[in-house]
């Protein structure tokens, strides 16, 4: 069901049949042999193989005249005749005498003429013996009732690529007999559901290249026998739940090339017989859970060529059990396909996802289909590492599984289509690496969370009281949490399990490592004027009724124990006056206006930290910590941190007691926020503050004791012990032991000492730079 090949012309399996398969049949068959009669000037006659429309093979007795320029029907045409071609001239008319005489003619071609009337070829006497007429590429504007009355036997009728604008509701009647009808790429611009009443034999109906926004409710319920229906190219932006009713026989269906924005789930419910679905080249951003679910049939999908399409959602493939091929490829925002996102597909055997913008596949995804036979891969940004185990190198041989219910080990191969194309894109130190040649103990046990850039735009305008609908998704391991930071600094969660309220709103805090930090409890009228905001579980974020005081940054953060990964995305909210360049730019100087308002404060100091905290009413992104101790002459290294967007407080630990520390918060040092400032003038210096750390407190007198006292005290009595025996046993002069004693056993109580340890956390910004902080640590002896 690729794009290119299946969907060259009319977007239909039949014609992969046709351009395939019949050329290979034709190929064995026995050549066109020699026809030997009086045949027109200029024209051919051959007996040629011919096959009915019912797939059944003939020696049919050929005249040939085609592209010759000719502008009435060539005499004399031999009265046995069975198939006449007489495509690409410039016929107007034919002599229907002459076709009357003809009592053999079964197939008729006239297409790439002139014809701008139908009844020139049909309105002579029955021509009981005619099977198939092809007018397409002419001039036909209109189908008068009883257009076709003189042919009872039509079985293919063929007028695609014509300048149809109206059919009479009764144009067809008499066709009892037909099962193929083209009428695609005309100027149709309804569907009317009298054309079919008079066709109740009718297999393969190709409606698709006509200007038709939308099909009516059971417009295709008189056709009980339609097994194959194209609507591909049409302009559909939806289906109504009962477009389709009545096509119980329904096994192919083809909506390529429309403007539908989401799976028509309810429409297809109504074919539980199909078989072949293509929706490829739509504008569907998600397929979301239980789209295609028990559509129990169904052998093949295709999901291709999509602009719009980001994720694949949780269950959005369940329950069925026929399907053995699934395409979906050349997807160029797709950077997401949830771990469950394929349920109980038990005879999956190809699996085609080459050419998005997938930076992994699950192996939850490969362990769900247990017939899968060969993956496609290749010509995505591929990120080997944790995610990507079950493709290393020791698992390219039989992939061991385990059947829960035997608990026996059966050996399944998985194909990589294209392997030597399918390549790493990270780590660095495995880029261009050939993904079945890296090795499992050079990828990385967990995984730190990516949101993919293709996943969200930089800007989006959206008409004010109009809803705003932001995807965002990462895969890690651990399962990272996302949430959302809106332009005032609140931060909107998913749901937790169980809850009724679809968003969570609440200020951010920030915690330092190995350390807690006070955090405001949500401020529920601080939520009120987002009630209408509402983040989806796999992360969408959706505003409906928007205003302009919504407008803003807004930032995306995955996060889990490893490290944290954000993207932002500017929101232009603007009436059918404003543009969308300048709303970009009133939101960029609106964020340049706002950095000036975020003064930073100490609100707490101890012997080893400082709480610091920063009021701001807006979402900073790109922020960062950065501090240093202060001595009169040593110059001492300056440690940073990044700080996730909307966190309004930093605890900071493992500093030296009795020293002075100089902090600064530096916002927007991102790359797009330093064009905007450059641009716009904004200033970049950073809000900084200086600090003291208290004084360790002095030992208060107590009738405890020290442990080290305790311990000198034991040593002191010990040594006296070894003296008095000395004294009684030893013939030394007095003090010489003493002193070597004293010497050996003499301790240096050592004053605490300094230790700095690096760690680095890696994690990613917009523009993906690793983190490394520097923490001071105390370590007393």
């Amino acid at each position: 069901m690729r794009p290119a090949l299946v969907l060259l012309q009319s977007h239909c399996l039949l014609c992969v049949f046709g351009a395939v398969v019949v050329p290979v049949v034709l190929g064995s068959l026995p050549p066109a042999l020699p026809w030997h009669v009086s045949c027109p000037v200029r024209c051919v006659c051959q007996i040629k193989p011919w096959f009915s429309p019912d797939s059944v093979y003939h020696e049919a007795p050929t005249v040939d005249c085609s592209d010759l320029l000719l502008t009435k029907l060539p005499l004399p045409i031999p009265e046995n005749t069975h198939t006449l071609r007489l495509q690409s001239n410039l016929l107007s008319g034919l002599d229907t005498a002459v076709l009357h005489g003809l009592p053999n003619l079964t197939d008729l071609d006239v297409s790439q003429n002139r014809f701008s009337h139908v009844r020139t070829i049909t309105q002579s006497s029955s021509l009981l013996s005619l099977l198939s007429l092809h007018l397409e590429e002419n001039h036909l504007s209109h189908l008068p009732e009883d257009s076709f009355l003189s042919l009872p036997a039509l079985q293919e009728l063929f007028l695609s690529h014509n300048n149809l604008h109206s059919i009479a509701p009764g144009a067809f009647t008499g066709l009892d007999s037909l099962l193929r009808l083209h009428i695609n790429n005309n100027r149709l611009t309804t569907v009317d559901p009298q054309w079919f009443k008079a066709l109740p034999r009718l297999e393969v109906l190709m409606l698709g290249g006509n200007p038709v926004e939308a099909l009516p409710e059971r417009g295709f319920i008189a056709l009980k026998s339609l097994r194959s229906l194209v609507l591909g190219g049409m302009g559909l932006r939806g289906l109504a739940e009962k477009a389709l009713e009545g096509l119980e026989g329904l096994e192919s269906l083809s909506f390529y090339d429309n403007l539908l924005t989401k799976v028509p789930t309810q429409a297809l419910r109504r074919v539980p017989g199909l078989k072949f679905l293509d929706l490829n080249k739509n504008r569907i951003k998600l397929i979301e859970t239980g789209d295609f679910q028990d559509m129990i049939h169904l052998k093949e999908l295709g999901l291709n060529n999509m602009e719009e399409l980001v994720s694949i959602e949780r269950a959005a493939l369940e329950n069925l059990p026929e399907l053995t091929k699934l395409e979906i490829t050349n997807n160029p925002r797709l950077s997401y396909i949830h771990p469950q996102a394929f349920l109980q597909l038990s005879r999956l055997e190809s699996l085609m996802l080459n050419s998005n913008s997938l930076s992994a596949l699950h192996q939850h995804i490969m362990l769900s289909l247990p017939s899968l036979q060969e993956v496609s891969l290749h010509s995505n940004p591929l990120r080997c590492d944790c995610l990507f185990h079950w493709a290393a190198k020791q698992t390219a041989h039989p992939h061991i599984e385990k059947t829960i219910q035997t608990e026996t080990q059966t050996a399944r191969v998985v194909r990589f289509i294209q392997p030597q194309a399918t390549l790493c894109s990270e780590p660095p130190e495995l880029r261009a690496r050939r993904v079945r040649d890296v090795t499992s103990g050079e990828m990385s046990a967990s995984c730190l969370p990516m949101i993919p850039v293709s996943s969200l735009p930089s800007y989006v305008g959206v008409r004010e009281g109009g809803k705003l609908v932001l995807h965002c998704r990462a895969l890690a391991d651990p399962p990272p949490e996302l949430y959302w930071v809106t332009p005032s600094g609140l931060k909107l969660s998913p749901p937790s399990k169980g809850s009724p309220v679809p968003t969570s709103c609440k200020s951010l805090t920030s915690e330092g490592i190995n350390h807690t930090s006070a955090s405001s409890a949500p401020d529920d009228t601080a939520c009120q004027p987002f009630k209408h905001y509402q983040v989806l579980p796999e992360g969408t974020l959706e505003i409906s009724k928007i205003t302009p005081r919504e407008a803003g940054l807004y930032t995306c953060v995955a996060e889990n124990a490893l490290g944290a990964d954000t993207r932002s995305v500017t929101v232009g909210v603007h009436d059918r006056i404003k543009k969308r360049k300048r709303g970009a730019a009133a939101n960029l100087k609106k964020f340049l206006q706002f950095r000036a308002d975020a003064r930073l404060e100490v609100r707490e100091v101890g012997e080893h930290f400082a709480i610091l905290s920063w009021q701001s009413g807006h979402n900073l992104p790109s922020t960062r910590l950065s501090w240093q101790a202060i001595y009169s002459n040593v110059h001492t290294p300056t440690y940073t941190t990044r700080i996730l967007a909307g966190t309004q407080s930093f605890n900071l630990t493992h500093l030296q007691a009795e020293t002075f520390y100089r902090v600064c918060l530096h916002l927007g040092s991102g790359e797009v926020t330093k064009h905007a400032s450059r641009s716009l003038g904004g200033s970049k210096k950073p809000q900084c503050v200086s600090f003291r750390t208290k004084d360790v407190p002095e030992p208060q007198p107590s009738l405890q004791l020290n442990p080290q006292l305790t311990s000198t005290a034991v040593t002191l009595l010990l040594l006296a012990l070894i003296l008095l025996l000395a004294g009684q046993g030893w013939d030394t002069e007095p003090g010489e032991g003493t002193g070597k004693h004293h010497m050996t056993l003499h301790q240096d109580i050592q004053r605490p000492k300094a230790v700095i340890i690096n760690q680095k956390t890696k994690g990613r910004d917009g523009h993906e730079p690793n983190l490394s902080e520097k923490l001071l640590l105390h370590q007393d002896c």
